[in-house]
């Protein structure tokens, strides 16, 4: 077994002699442990979840899912993108939450709006669905729909190469599909990227590279 137990441990003794976890020689990767724990990935805000290294591939059709909980108004959902203009990115804005898609021509974007600037930023779940069909995008919250008119109806493929980043995006890497750099605050669960037939679900703890970013357990109260 190579990877780390994505579990609390507590009051471990060795040899009759009770550890100090407050002031550890060294510490890597180990966030506090929670009163009351759901299932889902918690993002501390300060950085991101990198998978499948060798490049995804959107091109004509995408359809993600997954849900979220937030308090911030502002973060990075999830961005693929290319070297070239092509690319895709899911984000929060002031409470909206955005989804973009370049297909090579022009960026265009559905919104989606909510009543309230806070309501999408109330600490519970909200399901969110994000599908581009050729040149067609739509976005759906809570059930709620949104679409968009495409003026490129002629450019159909967004034909990225690059990794998914999720929750947030390294400092040098760039992102055309995504407005702002904050990294999400909040917890993300039930990633699910569908083309065709072939739905994938995403597990966080294989992610390539994982910063602040702690898969299995969300808190509901920190101890």
């Amino acid at each position: 077994v190579t990877h780390s137990i994505p579990a609390c441990i507590s009051s471990m003794t060795i040899n009759g002699k009770q550890l100090d976890k407050e002031s550890p020689v060294s510490i890597f990767a180990v966030n506090k442990c929670y009163v009351t724990a759901q299932d889902g990935t918690y993002f501390d805000g300060s950085g991101f979840a990198a998978l499948v290294r060798e490049g995804y591939k959107v091109r004509s059709d995408v359809n993600i899912t997954l849900e979220f909980r937030t308090t911030a108004v502002h973060g990075v959902l999830l961005g693929v993108s290319s070297a070239k203009v092509d690319a895709i990115g899911l984000e929060m804005v002031n409470g909206k939450v955005l989804f973009h898609v370049n297909n090579g021509a022009g960026r265009i974007t559905a919104t989606y709006e909510p009543r309230g600037t806070s309501s999408l930023c109330d600490g519970k779940w909200h399901k969110l669905q994000a599908n581009k069909s050729k040149h067609r995008i739509s976005l759906i919250i809570d059930g709620n729909l949104v679409q968009t008119d495409n003026p490129y109806i002629q450019s159909t493929s967004a034909d990225t190469n690059n990794p998914i980043y999720v929750g947030g995006y390294p400092a040098d890497v760039k992102q055309n599909c995504l407005t702002n750099k904050s990294s999400f605050h909040g917890c993300l669960r039930n990633l699910v990227l569908t083309k065709g037939q072939q739905a994938e679900l995403f597990d966080f703890s294989r992610a390539f590279d994982l910063r602040g970013v702690f898969p299995h357990s969300c808190p509901g109260a920190e101890h």
